[in-house]
């Protein structure tokens, strides 16, 4: 009856070399690949987040539906705003790509 129940402590401290192993890596693996994969996804979302913002710059209308002055608009800040922008959200785009590939390859999956 003895040699029937082994309780987990003593199986774990009977496991040989492989089985140690395999049981690390799977566990590095799951817990990379979950980081890797909340990490594409949270790339995606800042770019949304900043698409929405950028289309929020256009939005100029009148300060309300009897009115024709527009709300108080710099030319000037619209530009630099809108090209930060632009440029934030092409440079995660290539983080985007960079990060998918790289979770492909690592992970044989697509995220």
């Amino acid at each position: 009856m003895e040699n029937e129940l082994k309780p987990r402590f003593i199986k774990s401290l009977q496991r040989n070399n492989d089985q140690i192993r395999e049981d690390r890596a799977r566990i590095i693996g799951a817990d990379s690949e979950l980081i890797y994969m909340r990490r594409v996804e949270d790339i995606e979302l800042k770019i949304k987040r900043l698409e929405r913002e950028q289309e929020g710059l256009i939005d100029i209308s009148p300060l309300d539906r009897n009115s024709l002055t527009f709300a108080d608009f710099n030319p000037e800040a619209f530009v630099q705003k809108d090209m930060e922008l632009s440029l934030t959200i092409r440079n995660l785009n290539i983080q985007l790509e960079v990060t998918q590939k790289r979770f492909e390859y690592l992970f044989g999956k697509t995220v």
